[in-house]
């Protein structure tokens, strides 16, 4: 049963990345229905659940429809890591992923995120602490990063440890924790991992075009892809990124289907947020979907200032940014 589960969501597959304060319920759901296969819930502070914190358990939920979903996990005590998997069992998810990733310096100084790439006995200890109470329940995941700095790329070795510690699967973010979100990844560093695992790899990092998750599945033999940065303002890349591989090409984003999308994810955030929440969270989730478009510096401006959600729709309804698709 875990190895079908493992092939059914690793094998060719394309992931949205967890994004912290982007990828919530309503952009999670919004990607599922624009053809994103796994998703993965918003970085959980294991500490937060063991403390039984309502703050952080609200990132734990998701619905059915967005299955197969994963709840990503950052901590840096080998024990209290496990306590938190322990927790999110009841909520029953596909599988966890630990984060050993993150580059933000908030993480990294409590020792969590990419901060364990620097000590790999603790990612070690923390791996082997999970694996012990997840069992055959759930699979186990494990994020990070190249390295921490160009220096110190210890990817293959810290990835091979994350496998006999029991991890069933592996995402690279190709590019180091110095390198933050700047700079280019490096999918040679997910080819050469790929050679040495027996465990499925997911690469990360750069794709931001249908094309380059084609490429990067090419030019990396990994078994799956996943997109973060490159989703926001753009949850129809996977759909397209489908369309490419099936056929060659892809249906370009029309002016309807743009509209379309954006009302779509402001109902689906309204399901889940209260109307005062969504429609200050927009102000800077639709700059994603309306940059490069002419007059959308001024439209911008206006739902800055909008004080509903359906102002926000009658503004880009009218708009010259729109019109001019």
């Amino acid at each position: 049963m875990k190895a079908s589960s493992l092939q059914s969501i690793c094998q060719a597959k394309l992931w949205l990345a967890p994004l912290a304060g982007y990828t919530d319920q309503a952009f999670r759901q919004l990607c599922k229905e624009n053809g994103a296969d796994v998703l993965v819930s918003e970085m959980v502070s294991a500490d937060g659940l063991s403390r039984d914190s309502l703050k952080t358990i609200q990132y734990v939920h998701f619905d059915e429809v967005e299955r197969p979903f994963g709840i990503q996990l950052f901590g840096s005590d080998p024990l209290v890591m496990a306590r938190a998997a322990e927790l999110c069992l009841d909520y029953k998810p596909d599988f966890i992923d630990i984060n050993m990733g993150c580059p933000v310096k908030k993480v990294v100084k409590r020792g969590a995120g990419s901060a364990l790439m620097k000590e790999p006995k603790r990612a070690w200890e923390i791996v082997s602490e999970v694996r012990s109470v997840l069992g055959d329940s759930c699979l186990l995941g494990v994020k990070f990063r190249s390295g921490w700095n160009p220096q110190s790329l210890n990817y293959i070795e810290f990835g091979k440890m994350m496998e006999d510690a029991g991890a069933d699967f592996i995402c690279l973010h190709a590019r180091t924790q110095s390198q933050m979100f700047s700079g280019e990844a490096d999918w040679a560093h997910i080819a050469a991992l790929k050679k040495e695992l027996r465990i499925p790899l997911i690469g990360n990092g750069d794709v931001k075009s249908p094309e380059d998750a084609g490429r990067m599945i090419t030019e990396t033999a990994c078994d799956s892809v996943m997109i973060g940065r490159g989703a926001l303002g753009k949850p129809w890349i996977f759909s397209q990124s489908k369309q490419l591989w099936e056929s060659g090409d892809y249906k370009p984003v029309t002016k309807s289907k743009l509209q379309e999308t954006i009302f779509r994810f402001i109902d689906l955030s309204l399901k889940f947020k209260p109307e005062r929440v969504v429609y200050k969270e927009l102000r800077s989730q639709l700059c994603h979907y309306t940059k490069g478009l002419a007059g959308s510096a001024e439209l911008r401006q206006q739902i800055n200032r909008a004080e509903s959600t359906d102002q926000i729709k009658e503004l880009i309804t009218q708009s010259e940014a729109f019109r001019l698709l």
